[in-house]
């Protein structure tokens, strides 16, 4: 059974094309001041600053995927990028003989401490500096919303 399509409205059209339109543009300039600034693509970033947020360094490998949305095979690959680089290293894990830890190596420290003063500029410069506060705290309740959302929607 085919049921009509609920097409957007003209408003509802217009805020999702303005919110995808900022997103990539943000994205994307972003990730090039990143690699231009330190050689790390968004990918390292992102498990980086993951990594190095927790208290040792180190998060169990499904829930570093899980945290950052990729599939496993994805971050399969990705892990496997940065050890050859010397930025992560992978741990077996002892109480799960399947299970490992992602571990941020002393390179990665470096990487990250050296890359997150000049990312976090380029995202105040391009994305905070643009709204108040105000503004900043309305988009965080949406965000906020929106994600709270997409959880209770199935799969």
């Amino acid at each position: 059974m085919n049921a009509t399509p609920r097409w957007l409205t003209s408003e509802q059209k217009a805020a999702w094309d303005s919110f995808i339109r900022m997103q990539e543009k943000l994205i994307g300039k972003l990730t090039r001041r990143l690699q231009d600034d330190s050689g790390m693509s968004a990918s390292e970033y992102i498990v980086l600053a993951k990594l190095t947020e927790t208290e040792d360094g180190r998060m169990r490998f499904m829930d570093l995927a899980k945290l950052v949305e990729w599939e496993k095979s994805r971050m399969s690959h990705q892990v496997r990028r940065m050890a050859k680089r010397g930025l992560v290293a992978k741990e077996e894990c002892p109480d799960d003989g399947r299970g490992a830890f992602i571990v941020a190596t002393p390179a990665g420290h470096r990487a990250i401490e050296d890359a997150a003063p000049m990312h976090v500029e380029h995202v105040r410069r391009l994305f905070t500096d643009a709204l108040t506060p105000e503004e900043l705290a309305v988009l965080a309740r949406i965000s906020d919303r929106v994600l709270a959302h997409m959880e209770r929607q199935p799969d």
